[in-house]
């Protein structure tokens, strides 16, 4: 029964054409495998604590999350969480409500 045809030299061609737009990345279809938005990563790094800029910027929220935290600094939700124990040790923050899951806080005046 036998196996795949070999493709014409047309054929061959317009193939080896189309994968090196495709790798290139500027096929004309919309839909290439590196276009688009570009995922940035969350940064481990968290802010600097001491900095008044970045206390005051925690100050001026009301209700303080690790998401709100995360999202505001582009941090991960766990250095986030890690961010806001310690300001609420410093006396920066006070513990409101929460979970084992959500922790809320809010700033002190």
């Amino acid at each position: 029964m036998g196996g795949k045809k070999k493709l014409t030299l047309k054929q061959s061609e317009k193939m080896q054409e189309r994968q090196a737009k495709k790798q290139s990345g500027t096929g004309k279809g919309g839909k290439s495998g590196s276009g688009g938005v570009e995922k940035k990563v969350p940064g481990v790094v968290p802010p600097d604590l001491r900095s008044e800029k970045t206390v005051g910027e925690i100050k001026k929220l009301k209700v303080l999350t690790p998401y709100v935290v995360a999202s505001r600094f582009d941090l991960r939700l766990s250095v986030a969480r890690d961010v806001l124990e310690e300001l609420k040790q410093r006396g920066v923050i006070q513990y409101v409500s929460g979970s084992r899951n959500i922790k809320i806080y809010k700033p002190l005046d």
